[in-house]
């Protein structure tokens, strides 16, 4: 059974730094791409940037030069550093998996709170 578990959300003044992180347990992790999403009361859910198995990243327009995303294979995590934060940001951020060349992320965790004050 695939559990995907994120942390390090919080409450953070705008122009400030997070990093998430999300554990992978019950999958090959290597094989599969990664993904981080958000979603804002009100809004849907976003894809905010994903990676590759081969380490090939995408990030959305509104985070690109200010997220980055990365993967450990030996410790089963990715990573989502994000750096001069806006309170735009603020939403709840949730990391999901899928197989290389389908479309649909297929599991996903229960998400973490982030927060930017402005």
């Amino acid at each position: 059974q695939v559990q995907l578990v994120e942390s390090g959300g919080g409450l953070v003044q705008a122009g400030g730094s997070l990093r998430l992180s999300c554990a992978a347990s019950g999958l090959p992790f290597s094989f599969y791409e990664m993904g981080w999403f958000r979603q804002a009361p009100g809004k849907e859910r976003s894809l905010v940037a994903r990676i590759t198995n081969g380490g090939s990243t995408y990030y959305g327009d509104s985070v690109k030069g200010r997220f980055t995303i990365s993967r450990d294979n030996a410790k089963n995590t990715v990573y989502l550093q994000m750096n001069s934060l806006k309170p735009e940001d603020t939403a709840v951020y949730y990391c999901a998996q899928r197989q290389p060349g389908t479309v649909r992320f297929s599991s996903w965790g229960q998400g973490t709170q982030v927060t930017v004050s402005s």
